[in-house]
């Protein structure tokens, strides 16, 4: 795997995570709740046969205390991380015309996990708290 296909998967993790940071609390953690019950639904028909649906349902579950734990949803990216590991193992990668797909998919989960486990903080408070206080000042 090359560079690109390590960063790209980062980037695309930190622009999910900027985008999301603008979702007010607690709508950002019910909008988290709902992907990762949707991740868990991806490999739904995906090549893993008779697992995904356990995996589906334990999804399900940690979704639903996700809703008022972050940190199970970055259990939840976690578990979707093995699946994407596990996943080339089957001839089906998630981006048919990408092989490398799940491993980037890993990648970007991982990076997800990270910040829902550490609680899933607004990026943008720390740039609109001195933001705003420069405006208090010239005020």
């Amino acid at each position: 795997m090359s560079a690109t296909g390590i960063i790209s998967p980062l980037v695309v993790a930190a622009i999910f995570i900027l985008l999301c940071s603008l979702i007010r609390e607690p709508h950002r953690q019910r909008f988290s709740a709902l992907m990762i019950a949707g991740a868990g639904a991806a490999y739904l028909g995906g090549g893993l046969g008779p697992w995904e649906v356990p995996f589906c349902i334990l999804m399900t579950g940690i979704a639903f205390v996700g809703l008022t734990r972050y940190s199970f949803i970055g259990i939840g990216w976690v578990l979707h991380t093995c699946c994407d590991l596990v996943h080339p193992l089957f001839p089906h990668p998630i981006l048919p015309f990408l092989p490398l797909s799940s491993a980037g998919c890993a990648i970007c989960d991982l990076g997800l996990a990270t910040w829902y486990i550490a609680g899933a903080p607004s990026v943008w408070q720390y740039v609109g708290y001195s933001v705003a206080r420069q405006k208090r000042k010239t005020s």
